[in-house]
C-alpha cells in the first residue's frame, strides 16, 4: 500500500511538472542609427572662431577639408606634419570629437 501511494505521489508530480509551461518573453530591441550628413564647403566658409581654435589646439595644422552639417557642426580634416586627422568643431570653436 505504501508503494502504491509512493507510486501516486511520483506519478502526479512528474506530470505537473511536465504541465508548467513557462512563458516566452520576445524582448526585440531596434536600434536606429542616424548619420549626420556633412556637406563640403571651402576654407573661406569656415568661421574665424573655428580656424582660431585650430590653431590654437594644433599649431602648423594645415585645413585640407571642411565640411558642415544642419547643426552648423563642422568636421575639420587636418594634417601637421605627415600626420592627418579628423576633429569636429560647433560654430563657436568648441571641440566635439578629436
Amino acid at each position: 500500500m505504501k508503494k502504491l501511494i509512493l507510486s501516486a505521489v511520483v506519478l502526479l508530480g512528474t506530470m505537473s511538472i511536465q504541465a508548467n509551461v513557462l512563458p516566452v518573453s520576445k524582448d526585440t530591441k531596434a536600434t536606429v542609427i542616424v548619420q549626420t550628413e556633412y556637406t563640403e564647403v571651402t576654407a573661406d566658409a569656415v568661421p574665424a572662431a573655428v580656424k582660431t581654435a585650430l590653431q590654437t589646439a594644433y599649431p602648423g595644422a594645415k585645413l585640407e577639408k571642411a565640411f558642415v552639417n544642419e547643426k552648423k557642426e563642422y568636421k575639420l580634416e587636418i594634417s601637421v606634419g605627415d600626420q592627418k586627422a579628423t576633429v569636429y568643431s560647433d560654430v563657436n570653436g568648441n571641440w566635439l570629437k578629436i
